[in-house]
């Protein structure tokens, strides 16, 4: 088979080499054609590189291009992969840093809250440009794999506003089984039989069985609750288990800034959390631990240009929905994923416009979703809580409309928890401000808030949360890596 695939924002690194090595596991993909896009001609350089090293390794006839002109990636791709991040660390700092200031501490601030709504606001624009160049000039029907946070928002915008045919990718309800047949002493995950429903990042195990027995809330808490390991690091997510009855596939971290009751007081993060990574709950973690990241890999190039000397295992293939929906839809060997669509009845007690996360089937007729699925009443309350900020979030993001941005991030269960609705006002002038060369829709908007902001009488603080660590240097990250080899 032979055909093209354009990845946007190509540049992080690892997750383009993941997506593309699990591509060519498929036999019939020897063929197919990468193209490679990003605003980063350095990291462009770097991923290339690394990429042709497996193509030759492998002596594969693959092709691999790059190229900062998007428009020209995308010209005659059948397939488009998303994994940007609009501002990159830069203003994901600020999405972390001035929350912080009104009380509102984020272990991750890419989803929902104010930073991962200000980061749909400056995704969305992007995203509608992706749209435009897709219905332009890639191959008619051309299939949008959207894998950028916040995810919800920005297939929302890709599909209402794009016009698009697009899906939403993740991998939280893959690590979530993972856990739970852990815990179960299953051998494998595949003795794991499961339906997981909701939306992104709020997705619930509500029917699960083990080598065909089902497992109940009960015999699940007393598993989780006996684990060494995960009784330590998800106590939030035991606490939701034992009170809701089902299982959410996010982790500590980010299930606690999705909710109203964990993260509101400083007493309470440092109750709830662990420190012993990032995941589980520190304050502004995810920024520290890709901060470090994108150090340790501009260090370490020489290292994993090397490894990709290795040859393709079909056997490490991983569990990204990518390649397993372009197996599917080409060679119509049937895939069972969970998929970010609009909802449209698949889920009975969610609202028709959302975008939901829930069970689908892929082959050669496209993506077909099981439809009919009922949510425990408080995971569709708490869904909806987060659907109606998502919704307004979109909208102002196409319209420019700062008043409903606020009225957004108001609404934001925790937020809502922690913030006045003068702070709010406050906070979200700040943010638009500090962020105004990502936000052009809200141009006009930006002069008058620098106004209110210069008379403002709203009190803020520097905090640096309840639970921040520092950003480790190469030297360190290199010590600890060889204290645990030395461990093993």
């Amino acid at each position: 088979m032979s055909f093209k695939i354009a990845i946007i924002g190509a540049g992080s690194v690892g997750f383009t080499k993941k997506l593309f090595t699990d591509i060519l596991c498929v036999p019939e993909f020897r063929d197919v054609e990468f193209a490679l896009t990003d605003l980063s001609e350095h990291n462009l350089e770097m991923i290339k590189a690394i990429l042709d090293r497996i193509v030759e390794s492998n002596k594969l006839p693959t092709k691999v291009t790059a190229t900062t002109n998007r428009r020209q990636a995308l010209e005659g791709a059948r397939y488009i992969i998303s994994c940007v991040r609009v501002g990159g660390l830069e203003a994901y700092a600020d999405d972390i840093r001035i929350p912080l200031k009104y009380g509102i501490d984020q272990c991750v601030g890419d989803t929902i809250c104010a930073g991962g709504i200000l980061y749909g606001q400056r995704n969305i624009p992007v995203i509608l440009d992706f749209c435009k160049d897709i219905r332009e000039v890639a191959e008619p029907g051309a299939k949008f794999l959207n894998y950028a946070n916040p995810m919800a928002m920005n297939t929302w915008a890709a599909i209402e506003y794009g016009k698009v045919d697009t899906v939403g990718l993740c991998h939280g309800v893959q690590h979530g089984a993972e856990q739970i047949a852990e815990v179960l002493g299953a051998k494998s995950v595949r003795e794991l039989d499961y339906i997981c429903s909701g939306i992104n990042h709020q997705t619930w195990f509500i029917d699960l069985r083990l080598n065909g027995r089902k497992i109940g809330k009960d015999e699940l808490v007393a598993a989780f609750e006996a684990h060494p390991v995960y009784s330590q690091q998800e106590k939030l997510r035991i606490d939701v288990l034992k009170r809701f009855g089902v299982y959410s596939t996010e982790s500590n971290g980010h299930l606690s800034e999705y909710l109203p009751w964990y993260r509101k007081r400083p007493e309470e993060i440092t109750r709830w959390i662990d420190m012993s990574d990032w995941i589980h709950g520190e304050t502004g973690g995810y920024l520290r631990h890709s901060t470090e990241t994108r150090n340790w890999f501009e260090t370490e190039f020489p290292q994993f240009l090397e490894s990709a000397s290795k040859p393709i295992d079909p056997a490490k293939r991983s569990n990204e929905h990518a390649s397993h929906i372009l197996e599917g839809l080409e060679t119509n060997r049937v895939y069972r994923g969970h998929f970010n669509v609009k909802n449209n009845g698949v889920i009975t007690n969610l609202p028709a416009d959302a975008i939901i996360e829930s069970p689908g089937f892929v082959d050669r007729f496209g993506i077909n979703m099981v439809s009919g699925v009922t949510l425990p009443e408080a995971c569709a309350a708490t869904c909806i809580a987060s659907i109606n900020v998502q919704r307004m979030s979109v909208h102002a993001a196409i319209s420019g409309d700062i008043d409903l941005l606020k009225l957004a991030v108001l609404h934001d269960p925790l937020v809502g928890a922690v913030s006045t609705p003068e702070e709010v006002w406050q906070m979200v002038d700040e943010m638009v401000v500090a962020q105004a060369r990502w936000l052009p829709q809200y141009a006009d908007a930006v002069p008058a808030a620098k106004e209110r902001l210069s008379k403002s009488k709203v009190q803020t603080r520097d905090w640096a949360g309840a639970a921040r660590r520092n950003v480790r240097s190469i030297e360190e990250l290199r010590a600890e890596k060889a204290a645990l080899r030395q461990a093993v």
